[in-house]
């Protein structure tokens, strides 16, 4: 089937009749309509299951409690497809790899453990017993523990994720690379270094006391559409949002609410920015510097008038240290450097500040678009250094909230799946198990990739995710998959790290999903997530599964971890008999979760604290450190090479993550195609190249690779000159795997210097 393409302006707002129409044919496409109806009136409620999409938390107000994109997650994974061993016989993996990746997920849900069979180049079904066995032979004839990686997905449960990282403690190594490593290390990182704590620091309910919400690189219509309800709310009570972002984004100019019958069936819909501000590709730690410099000038011209200054000098007395040499390095700060890096005008930069200024209570908000880039950790900390000079944390309406992408990354992270974990963790680990657990540092996701091309890595094991799909460099993953020992994806369906095999042995074993019911010895279960406003809810699957071959991700882990290491220290298989045990263990060793089982029954789910939210900081002299780093010289600094555009990879509006529901990407106007480059029209005609016009895209390094992509169609879009975006995981092998953050080690996907020349390649995906 060959899909109609177009390019066509949207004009509508954000969410309304075409959000409404969108979830209905996804719904209708999965052929279980009934089921998929029963399950969206269940999603993100008292008794239901947890959106398997973004992180963004429950307000427990709205009679409808998804989104469209939530919609399109359930649907998508409660399907009547499914692939079987008449699939696999029609198929080889050489030519699976050949299709693309809407192709592979769109055949249904896996439902059999396979096993590769190298003679045949096919997937073969495999009993789970002999799976088990399988990864037990591989894992004991590592040379060490270190030759092990346990990949994770954000998706995966807080119980899962527990026993995860406890298997692989037990065995003796730290890597667990992770996909936060590829999104927001560089949050973490920062609000570490800044406050003592790498989570944000407001509540969900903060936004309706905000005065000002300041949005940074980030896409709410697309990523967390659920977001656009609390921005709208804001709005309606007059907090002014300010955006900056590098696209003009439909989600984030105007949305009319799905939930409103006036809004779906009218014109009618509310404005979410007041003002709108377009920076260059990684330009947002001197767009924030410029506002700092200019309310320094402003605080400094009442002081000497003899008024009171606009900084909060209390706060900054009591609870912070580093601000004067932070407020040097402002002053060192020339306004030519700002403008140039930043892409605004000192005007647009003095307007966001006289915004700032005029509100008492401001929220600021950020995504990867902050995240992504070599300087991410200090543009994190740029922003934290302007709420503490204001004494923005610690008051009702007013914070620090990085958006989390998929839905448990930041549960995962709490639970301890962490290459680099705190002391206090495994202190109170070792003393629960009666063991020693490792303490060397572990490999994060890049690092993990580097060790596989050494040959260095025996197993991998990805508890969910598509690591071949999601890392950068793609051509270099997919090689570092192939030089493992024994690969082994734990999955609902198809994706591309499945045409990846191991060396000597590959395997996909068949999960069930959110949606699902998970009934285990002990009776039916029900598992935890952690949202980005550190509240943790239960999440109960309603629908039965496809088939009774497929497992829940715990009683995975545990029936791999009771091959492996026996029951001498923890009855695995009693735990995948009944998760409350696994949630008395996590109480025992993890802080806020005691009397866990008993808060699970809590409507709306409980709040974990953040104790920088309560003005108390985990730092060297508890107090609140301001960063006082320079602004970069270059986005590019191994480079000595000029660098025509910088290019940002990005999803579309009918994916989440590598996960591609369509071809369509409605708010940007892109229909029936993914191979498209969006470019500044001026920049366009200054190459004397056309709309419409093929390019190859090829990125500019230092390391004699040639990465290159080809057959991407212009599309002028509303961008500033001399920056590109277009959709990953198409634009993936672009991103050099040695080009990362530093101190975060992310992947530097928003800021990827390339160059562009026209093509004769015509993409034209089919899916048979």
């Amino acid at each position: 089937m060959k899909f109609k393409e177009a390019i066509k302006p949207y004009q509508a707002a954000a969410g309304g009749w075409g959000s409404l129409e969108a979830t209905t044919r996804f719904v209708f496409d999965s052929k279980q309509v009934l089921k998929n109806m029963r399950n969206l009136m269940r999603m993100n409620k008292a008794k239901g299951f947890d959106c398997p999409g973004c992180a963004w938390g429950d307000d427990n107000k709205s009679t409808f409690s998804f989104c469209e994109n939530g919609a399109k997650a359930v649907t998508w994974e409660a399907t009547r497809r499914n692939i079987g061993a008449d699939f696999f016989a029609q198929y080889s993996v050489t030519s699976l790899y050949q299709q693309s990746d809407y192709f592979l997920e769109y055949q249904g849900r896996l439902t059999e453990p396979l096993r590769y069979n190298r003679q045949t180049d096919r997937y073969e079904p495999i009993s789970w017993d002999d799976a088990f066995a399988l990864i037990a032979r591989h894992i004991k004839a590592m040379d060490n523990p270190h030759q092990m990686e346990l990949y994770t997905s954000g998706r995966a449960s807080n119980e899962a994720s527990w026993l995860y990282q406890l298997f692989g403690r037990l065995n003796g190594s730290n890597n667990f690379p992770d996909c936060s490593n590829m999104c927001h290390e560089a949050s973490g990182s920062g609000l570490k270094r800044s406050i003592g704590v790498g989570k944000g620091t407001i509540r969900l309910d903060d936004f309706d006391h905000a005065d000002a919400i300041f949005v940074f690189g980030q896409n709410p219509g697309t990523n967390h559409p659920r977001m656009l309800h609390s921005l709208r709310h804001a709005a309606d009570h007059g907090a002014k949002i300010v955006t900056f972002n590098t696209l003009r984004e439909r989600g984030l100019e105007r949305f009319a609410d799905p939930q409103k019958p006036l809004e779906v069936v009218t014109s009618m819909a509310g404005q979410i920015s007041s003002t709108y501000y377009q920076p260059n590709l990684g330009g947002d730690m001197a767009a924030v510097r410029g506002m700092v410099k200019v309310l320094a000038e402003n605080h400094r011209a009442l002081v000497a008038a003899g008024e009171k200054g606009l900084f909060d000098e209390a706060f900054i007395n009591a609870k912070t240290e580093g601000m004067d040499a932070y407020l040097a390095a402002v002053d060192a700060t020339e306004w030519p450097q700002i403008v140039q890096q930043s892409g605004l005008s000192e005007l647009q930069i003095r307007e966001a500040a006289a915004i700032y200024q005029s509100a008492d209570r401001v929220i600021c908000t950020w995504a990867m678009g902050i995240t992504q880039h070599k300087h991410s950790v200090d543009t994190v900390r740029e922003i934290v250094n302007l709420q503490l000079l204001f004494g923005q944390l610690g008051k009702k309406g007013a914070g620090l909230c990085p958006v989390r992408g998929h839905s448990n990354v930041q549960g995962n992270r709490t639970m301890g799946i962490d290459e680099k974990p705190p002391k206090a963790f495994l202190d109170s680990l070792g003393q629960h198990f009666g063991f020693e657990p490792p303490r060397e540092h572990g490999h994060n996701t890049v690092e993990a990739l580097e060790a596989m091309l050494r040959d260095e890595i025996k197993v991998l094991i990805a508890l969910g995710g598509n690591l071949a799909a999601a890392a950068p460099d793609s051509p270099r993953t997919e090689e570092a998959l192939r030089r493992c020992g024994l690969t082994v994806q734990i999955s609902t369906k198809l994706n591309r790290s499945h045409l990846c095999p191991g060396a000597v042995d590959a395997l996909i074993l068949p999960t069930i999903g959110r949606t699902e019911q998970d009934i285990q010895a002990t009776g039916p279960q029900f598992i935890t997530v952690e949202d980005s406003f550190s509240m943790v809810h239960a999440s109960e699957g309603v629908g039965k599964p496809i088939a009774d071959t497929q497992r829940s991700e715990t009683w995975i882990v545990a029936g791999i971890a009771n091959v492996v290491l026996g029951n001498e220290k923890v009855d695995w298989l009693g735990l995948a008999a009944d998760y409350n045990l696994i949630r008395d263990h996590i109480a025992a060793t993890i802080p806020g979760f005691a009397d866990f089982n008993a808060k699970c029954d809590i409507k709306g789910g409980f709040y974990l604290g953040n104790a920088a939210a309560e003005l108390r900081f985990n730092t060297l002299h508890e107090k609140a450190q301001f960063s006082n780093a320079a602004l970069p010289v270059s986005l590019f600094p191994p480079l000595d090479a000029d660098v025509p555009f910088t290019l940002q990879t990005l999803r579309s509006h009918d994916q989440y993550n590598t996960t591609i529901y369509g071809l369509d990407d409605r708010y940007r106007g892109v229909y029936g195609q993914r191979e498209v480059l969006f470019i500044n029209a001026q920049d366009m005609e200054k190459l004397g190249f056309a709309d419409g016009d093929n390019v190859d895209i090829e990125t500019v390094w230092n390391d004699g690779i040639t990465r290159k992509v080809h057959g991407f169609k212009l599309v002028p879009y509303n961008i500033p000159a001399g920056n590109l975006a277009a959709y990953y995981p198409e634009t993936n092998p672009l991103v050099p795997l040695s080009s990362f953050g530093d101190i975060s080690g992310t992947p530097t996907s928003k800021s990827v210097p390339v160059k562009i020349s026209l093509s004769p390649i015509k993409h034209e995906l089919r899916i048979a």
